[in-house]
């Protein structure tokens, strides 16, 4: 399959575009862009920097994509970003490069980031991670698969977010939120275990029935986080996802919201 470049696009001759590309009009795309199979640009994006989108990306218009970091230790050199297939952005969103040569802002496949989002410099997104519209992640934010950022939510530096977790809505992430939970608010609580994502991505009911046993030592029982971990050791199944949910708390640098 060919590849489509729109009269009015600028693509430079050096950027690497694989079969089936559509570029639309005002594009541009730089020397060290690669555009994998399928990549559609839809009309006044920027792609630049060393950027790699995987095959079957879309980006939406006057979305900017592989941008240089805003971090201000930024020395030059060639950090890279890297998103994964099919993954889709849309209007206005901006994704950095990462701060210092040779390192990588990450997103992972089948992604969707809503309009005017910013993914900054040294973030790693897991694969179908949702951010709905205007959610901004500051530098060196983790994102595991399957977690939904809700939209005008700000997720401050080093923070994690733990797979199939949802965030709400305008909330302000100061804290890791772990795994399998539904966190909303300033200052951001966890409420309960995120029982919709759970079913949806078939989670089964043994899991699950573990999970609100593993959330009830840790945030209905005033125990230290120490103590709750020592229960959880010796009370819950030690099934996959309480083993995700324990050693995600377990490493936690800055502390659980709670």
């Amino acid at each position: 399959m060919g590849v489509g470049i729109h009269p009015q696009a600028l693509v430079h001759p050096d950027a690497k575009l694989g079969a089936g590309v559509n570029v639309g009009p005002f594009c541009t795309v730089g020397a060290d862009v690669t555009l994998g199979d399928g990549v559609r640009l839809r009309s006044h994006v920027n792609v630049e920097g060393h950027t790699t989108l995987g095959a079957g990306c879309e980006v939406w218009p006057f979305a900017s994509v592989g941008v240089r970091t805003q971090d201000l230790k930024y020395k030059g050199g060639n950090p890279r970003l890297v998103v994964g297939a099919n993954t889709v952005i849309r209007e206005y969103a901006t994704l950095s490069c990462a701060t210092f040569d040779g390192d990588e802002t990450r997103v992972g496949a089948d992604c969707l980031v809503m309009a005017y989002c910013h993914i900054a410099h040294d973030c790693i997104l897991g694969d179908r991670v949702i951010m709905a519209n205007a959610s901004t992640l500051a530098g060196h934010v983790l994102v595991e698969d399957d977690a939904i950022v809700g939209g005008l939510t700000g997720v401050h530096q080093f923070v994690r977010i733990g797979r199939m977790c949802i965030v709400g809505g305008a909330a302000k992430v100061v804290k890791d939120v772990p795994p399998y939970m539904m966190a909303d608010g300033v200052p951001l609580r966890v409420y309960g275990l995120n029982k919709v994502g759970l079913k949806r991505k078939g989670v089964s009911a043994e899991a699950q029935e573990a999970l609100k046993q593993v959330y009830r030592i840790v945030y209905r029982s005033d125990l230290t986080i120490a103590r709750a971990l020592e229960r959880i050791a010796a009370e819950a199944p030690p099934l996959p996802e309480v083993e995700a949910f324990a050693d995600f708390i377990r490493s936690s640098e800055r502390g659980i919201a709670r």
